[in-house]
Formats: C-alpha cells, sequence, structure tokens
C-alpha cells in the first residue's frame, strides 16, 4: 500500500469505522510515523495537528481503536480503517464523534449486547436464562416466535406484527450466539447468493 503523504504536508485523513456497524466513528490525520506505528501496534494512532505529536487513540482513556481493515482511496491520499472500538470514540462519550443513531444498525448493537451477556452472565438477564435452558430451548423459542410472527402479519395491526418480528429477531440472534455464529455470517451468505 503506497500512501501519498506528499499531497499535504505530509498528513493524510482516515475515516474511522465501526468494522461491525459500518458507522463513522471519527475523521482524523495521520502522518507516515502514525502510520507505521499504526501498523506496528494494530491500534489507531494519529497525528494530532493541535497538540504537534503523534496519539494514539485511547491512550488515555483504553478506548483503543484495534484495527481489523485498512483500505486507501483510489487517489492513494485518503484512509479509510475499519475498527473494533474498545469503548466510545468520542472524547464526549458518544460511539460516534458525528453523534449518529444506530437505526437499523442496532441490530449489530444488539448482538453484542447478547455476546456480553454470554461473556458476563447476569442471574436476572434473560439471555442468560434462556442460554441455561439449552439448544433446544433457544431454537423453539424461534419457532414459536416465526409462528406468532406470521399470525401477526395475517390477522393482528401492524404494531403487533412489529412487536413480533421484533421477537423473532432477537431470539434469532441468540441462536445464532449459541451456534457460534454472526449476522456478519449471515449477511456474508446473503451477498454471495446475490452475486450468483
Amino acid at each position: 500500500m503506497k500512501i501519498d503523504f506528499d499531497k499535504s504536508n505530509g498528513l493524510v485523513p482516515v475515516v474511522i469505522q465501526d468494522v461491525q456497524t459500518l458507522e463513522v466513528l471519527m475523521l482524523g490525520y495521520m502522518n507516515a510515523e502514525a502510520w507505521s506505528k499504526t501498523q506496528a501496534e494494530g491500534v489507531v494512532t494519529f497525528f494530532s495537528r493541535t497538540k504537534n505529536r503523534l496519539w494514539t487513540k485511547g491512550e488515555s482513556s483504553g478506548n483503543y481503536l484495534k484495527v481489523q481493515e485498512v483500505h486507501l482511496d483510489c487517489d492513494n491520499d485518503t484512509l479509510l480503517i475499519k475498527v473494533v472500538p474498545a469503548g466510545p470514540t468520542c472524547h464526549t462519550g458518544s460511539r460516534s464523534c458525528f453523534k449518529t443513531s444506530f437505526n437499523q444498525n442496532f441490530l449489530f448493537e444488539l448482538e453484542n449486547i447478547i455476546a456480553d451477556r454470554y461473556a458476563n452472565p447476569a442471574e436476572e438477564s434473560y439471555v442468560n436464562k434462556l442460554r441455561k435452558k439449552g439448544l433446544n430451548k433457544i431454537a423453539q423459542k424461534v419457532g414459536e416466535e416465526g409462528v406468532e410472527t406470521v399470525i401477526a402479519a395475517l390477522n393482528e395491526t401492524d404494531v403487533d406484527f412489529v412487536n413480533e418480528s421484533s421477537d423473532l429477531i432477537f431470539h434469532l440472534l441468540v441462536l445464532l450466539k449459541e451456534k457460534g455464529k454472526t449476522l456478519g455470517d449471515i449477511a456474508l451468505n446473503l451477498e454471495s447468493r446475490h452475486q450468483k
């Protein structure tokens, strides 16, 4: 990857994007030294124009940006870095410096919440209670919610249909986690089918 640092006095803009939700988290700048450090350590390091020094995102907060993918634009002078954020990205405590909402990306946040319930089970958590019942019960719940969604679609209000669809998707996310799969796996499968 040949980055053109010369076009803008040694700095290139860097767009930071959540690898899972695809939400744009922030914009920063890198010089060649910041790029080298980012590559070496696997966490994003910028060149701070205000501090006039290298600055690793998360060095004081612990909210590091773990590099997953790097893409260079067609002019070789802008980077897109997809990351796993270790907490809020913005210094204000927001996920994103742009204060965007999850909207449909909340499904990915919900997937993270379910994963956290698996990693840190709490006695009162519905996910934990369902998980303790095992794979058969989780799969059964998906079936029940699927039937309830169909009934709501055919015989009930739009509000009922949305509520039942939400229950179905939630339980499907738990089943995916139980089987060690993710929404990303489903998206890749659907994408490959579309390309055929």
